[in-house]
């Protein structure tokens, strides 16, 4: 974890670090030759001011149109250069002979640059050369006299050896300015580092993009349809297998990733489970005439509802799963309940033939047969679907095995339907009427339960009654509810599932119970027979 930190913070730093010198190099090479274009025109305006006011003087005008010579010119030149911190002040005629200078030998000598010429025709100006002194910038100013006429002129001259001085100042302040800067920014990034660290639990970059990319991989090869959505509603994942199903239900067009959730898919109540924060489970729901089984689920983060994911499977699928298990467990209930009625038959053959009765022996299994063969033969002859006969045979024997009397009477011949998935229905709903009335009969002397079926114009009527406790603590059209039973907690799905599974083939479901009596069941679902092969 620390090498992991380390790398983190170490690229982090880099690249703040980078940005941070990348920045300051610019700004100082931007504030480098701004300040010195500043310091310049300052410097040169400072010589201009100097050299006019220089110009005005009269001492300096009066020497220049007296004829006698006079050093009141230069001791006025000298105190204006100490005053000023110039380099020179140097006045001269209309000849180019200098009257003053920092050096009095050259007085009375030639000004030397060659960048008078101007001034001497009346003209201001700004020079760089090199004179007797050095290399300076030089302000050039005409002496006019009263009367108008040009006398001579002023010249002021500033070191570059200064400005030079004052850019190297100006560039030091700059580079420890930029090095705090690169300071603060290594500190900042260091502090940003462990900040994101955290908020990344500890992970690298590399280590996020492989979660990520795994994740995608595993909800997109799951079977199930996955669609989840942000705290706005808005699409942020759609796997392969709700695409699959979306487009089965003709819903093709747009990528649906950004889009509003009610755009897309209109009735998904994702928005319902956003705004109440509670999961919904096992819904049905019909996309485009697509019956599909939705369990809906808030994203929960810091007590705070950050999204919600759905979940969802076509139910025509569910239905094939749903078929195979049940047809396994009517299978293994059935050889269970023949196993415990048998291994009772065999204890009663045992205790005769130790008794040596033999002709009992003969007699009682000569009725097991008889009472076997009658009991599948009506089951086979009258329930044509190998399916439902199977199922009631297994419901038959596990009765007796509960010592319930149950009665199979089929008042006509029932054919099998021309669809797998009503079989798996009605078994739904027969097995779980008679599980609910084996279960009312617990604690009765009488336990007799009837099923009667019968097959009239294409309706196929179904009557289960039982001699149980009937329905005393709820309303019965409550019982239909999820979860509401008389019998505990963690119960209520059995009745649940049967008026789902009526209500999903276009029936209908009566009841009609009596407390102490019993309750009668009737059911009443359109049934479209197979053709026969001819």
């Amino acid at each position: 974890m620390n090498k992991a930190r380390f790398k983190l913070s170490t690229m982090i730093i880099f690249y703040v670090l980078l940005v941070v010198l990348f920045s300051l190099l610019i700004t100082d090479l931007l504030i480098t030759e701004s300040t010195s274009n500043n310091i310049r025109e300052q410097l040169e305006e400072k010589a201009l001011i100097v050299s006019r006011m220089v110009a005005e003087s009269e001492i300096v005008q009066d020497e220049l149109q007296s004829s006698s010579e006079n050093r009141n010119v230069q001791d006025y030149a000298m105190r204006i250069q100490e005053a000023s911190d110039v380099m020179f002040v140097v006045i001269m005629n209309m000849e180019g002979v200098r009257q003053s200078h920092p050096n009095p030998q050259l007085i009375g000598k030639q000004f030397v640059g060659g960048d008078e010429s101007r001034v001497l025709n009346g003209e201001e100006y700004i020079s760089v050369s090199e004179g007797t002194l050095g290399q300076s910038v030089r302000a050039f100013t005409p002496i006019i006299a009263d009367n108008g006429e040009q006398v001579g002129a002023v010249s002021i001259g500033i070191s570059l050896d200064a400005l030079e001085a004052s850019q190297q100042s100006s560039h030091r302040n700059i580079l420890i300015g930029s090095l705090v800067g690169a300071l603060v920014g290594v500190i900042g990034a260091y502090l940003l580092a462990r900040y994101i660290k955290k908020n990344m639990f500890g992970l690298e970059p590399v280590a996020i993009a492989r979660i990520h990319e795994e994740r995608n991989r595993m909800l997109h090869s799951v079977r199930e349809g996955i669609i989840a959505v942000d705290a706005d509603a808005k699409i942020t994942l759609v796997n392969k297998s709700a695409r699959d199903i979306f487009k089965k239900a003709g819903l093709e067009g747009e990528d649906p990733i950004g889009l509003e959730v009610s755009e897309y898919l209109p009735h998904s109540m994702l928005q319902r489970v956003l705004q109440t924060g509670e999961a919904e489970t096992d819904e049905e729901q019909t996309i485009n005439g697509s019956s599909i089984i939705v369990n809906r689920v808030p994203l929960v983060v810091n007590d705070e509802v950050v999204g919600a994911i759905s979940t969802f499977r076509d139910k025509t699928e569910v239905n094939q799963l749903a078929e195979q298990l049940t047809g396994v467990r009517l299978y293994a209930e059935s050889l269970r309940a023949q196993s415990h009625e048998f291994k009772n038959k065999l204890h009663v053959l045992l205790g005769m033939a130790e008794l040596e009765s033999f002709d009992e022996v003969k007699s009682y299994i000569k009725r097991l047969v008889d009472h076997q063969i009658h009991e599948a033969d009506i089951i086979t002859n009258k329930m044509k679907d190998p399916v439902l006969a199977g199922f009631m045979i297994g419901k038959l024997s596990y009765a007796r095995e509960q010592n319930i009397r149950l009665s199979v009477n089929c008042e006509t011949v029932i054919p099998a339907a021309s669809d797998d998935s009503v079989t798996h229905e009605l078994v739904t709903i027969i097995g779980n009427l008679l599980d609910n009335a084996i279960e009312s009969l617990e604690g009765r002397e009488e336990k007799r339960i009837s099923l009667v079926l019968s097959y009239v114009d294409e309706l196929l009527e179904i009557d289960v009654s039982d001699t149980g406790s009937g329905i005393q603590e709820v309303p019965q059209q409550e019982i239909f509810q999820k979860g509401v039973s008389t019998k505990g907690n963690d119960r209520g799905y059995g009745l649940y599932l049967v008026k789902s599974s009526v209500e999903s083939l276009g029936g209908s479901l009566e009841i009609e119970s009596e407390a102490n009596k019993g309750t009668d069941f009737s059911v009443i679902i359109p049934y479209e027979a197979e053709v026969e092969q001819a």
